[in-house]
């Protein structure tokens, strides 16, 4: 085996087992210093020039890729199966169960606003299609089911899709009637609101002296806001017991 050949042999084994292309520098320090590398990888590149795999220079740097005229060959297609968000599938069913729907309609069955993608994914999928548009104001597009959406769920027709019976069978629906949701509801605001009403006629009858005092503590003999000072006695607070006791005030000026 001769040297050139061997030198070959190592550029091959080295541009092969690289990660990345590799420069003139990294490839020298490999070889003898003698050794002509550009004419070494010139040579190596013609021998590869018809074969699947192709040596190409890429600035200064040399790699290994595949042939050019191959990549169409090499593709691969790979379907990609991607589960349907719970929107999604509410949304499907809301359209097979009330088609011809708008999207407005959808949202006002389901409570919630429709997010941009939903009927995007459905329409991808290719199970919904539009209908038309509704005679009513801003002509609102109308939305239905397609022949793959027959096929892809095994129905004959739109007549086939399971009723309440059965959907409550599978537990899919709630046994219980709209009116008990409604009403189980009604009677938990119901609740809420009267326990908001009770606690704030709690509030409302409680004594404000009681408050000020709590906050502020009793209030000293020499201000304003207490009992006067001097001789004269401040008048109880009205209903309370002390007041009673006393009986009515006399007026100014006659004697007790």
């Amino acid at each position: 085996m001769s040297e050139r050949f061997q030198q070959l042999r190592l550029l091959e084994a080295l541009l092969f087992a690289a990660a990345e292309p590799l420069g003139p520098e990294q490839l020298a320090r490999h070889l003898p210093e003698q050794a002509d590398l550009e004419t070494l990888l010139e040579e190596l590149s013609g021998l590869y020039a018809n074969r699947g795999v192709n040596l190409v220079r890429s600035g200064r740097r040399w790699a290994f890729r595949t042939a050019a005229d191959l990549a169409p060959l090499m593709r691969v297609e790979k379907t990609v199966e991607r589960k349907l968000s719970r929107a999604a599938v509410e949304t499907l069913a809301i359209v097979a169960y009330h088609q011809p729907v708008t999207r407005g309609e959808i949202e006002e069955i389901r409570g919630v606003a429709l997010s941009k993608g939903t009927l995007d994914v459905l329409l991808e999928a290719g199970w919904v299609k539009p209908k038309g548009r509704r005679r009513t104001p801003g002509r609102p597009v109308t939305w239905g089911t397609t022949e793959a959406f027959l096929d892809h769920f095994g129905l004959e027709s739109l007549d086939a899709l399971p009723g309440a019976g059965e959907l409550k069978a599978a537990g899919l629906l709630d046994t219980r009637s709209a009116v008990a949701a409604v009403g189980t509801q009604g009677a938990t605001e119901d609740g809420a609101a009267g326990s908001e009403e009770a606690g704030a006629s709690e509030v409302q009858e409680e004594d404000p002296w009681e408050i000020l005092s709590s906050e502020f503590g009793e209030a000293p003999e020499d201000q304003t806001t207490g009992a006067p000072s001097g001789d004269e006695t401040a008048d109880p607070p009205r209903g309370s017991a002390a007041g009673e006791a006393a009986g009515p005030r006399p007026a100014r000026g006659d004697k007790s």
